[in-house]
């Protein structure tokens, strides 16, 4: 056969198809009424309310303008390595930017920040807040909030603002505890002598 006769066979056994009107799209409407399943999950999902993990509060806090300097540690920590988180002498290990986020925002950051930095080792780590200078009222709220949120996780044992070449009033140095993880490991080291 050549190809002049197999084209024409093939127009031969093709003479009774007709083309396809309809769009080559699957049919995707939802199910007008609903099934057991989805008032269960309906129920449910309204019925119980999704637990909050995040300690920090949302209430309102002491307002702190741009120019206020943040500082607190816990009791115990030595006056030496304060000072030292003070003068911005450890190396900066981990960055957080909570300029423009929503206090919202910035609660959901902060916790799972400060989380992280304890998982991975972090110790001392840098909180950019702005001064808030830009608003008319001259509260700076998302270091405000800070101010309140840091002392509330139990992983930070101290925090002091940044010194100028770090963001000044508008950053703040936090140190982190140990993890877990990392006690013991230095238990191990130190401990066997």
């Amino acid at each position: 056969m050549t190809s002049k006769d197999e084209r024409l066979a093939f127009l031969e056994e093709m003479k009774d198809v007709r083309r396809i009107r309809k769009p080559n799209r699957a049919e995707v409407s939802t199910p007008r009424e609903l099934t057991p399943g989805h008032l269960e999950r309906q129920k449910a999902a309204v019925e119980k309310p999704v637990r909050d993990l995040n300690p920090l509060t949302s209430d309102m806090v002491e307002p702190l303008t741009a120019h206020d300097v943040l500082s607190w540690m816990r009791p115990g920590i030595q006056h030496g390595v304060f000072r030292k988180l003070r003068l911005g002498q450890y190396p900066i290990e981990a960055r957080l930017d909570l300029h423009r986020m929503t206090v919202e925002e910035a609660r959901r950051e902060v916790f799972a920040f400060i989380n992280d930095c304890v998982r991975y080792g972090l110790r001392s780590v840098i909180i950019l807040h702005g001064k808030g200078e830009r608003n008319p009222d001259g509260i700076a709220q998302l270091k405000s909030y800070l101010a309140k949120w840091l002392p509330e996780l139990d992983s930070v044992l101290a925090f002091h603002s940044a010194q100028k070449h770090h963001g000044g009033t508008g950053a703040v140095y936090v140190m982190v505890r140990k993890s877990d993880r990392d006690k013991q490991n230095n238990r191990e080291l130190h401990g066997r002598r």
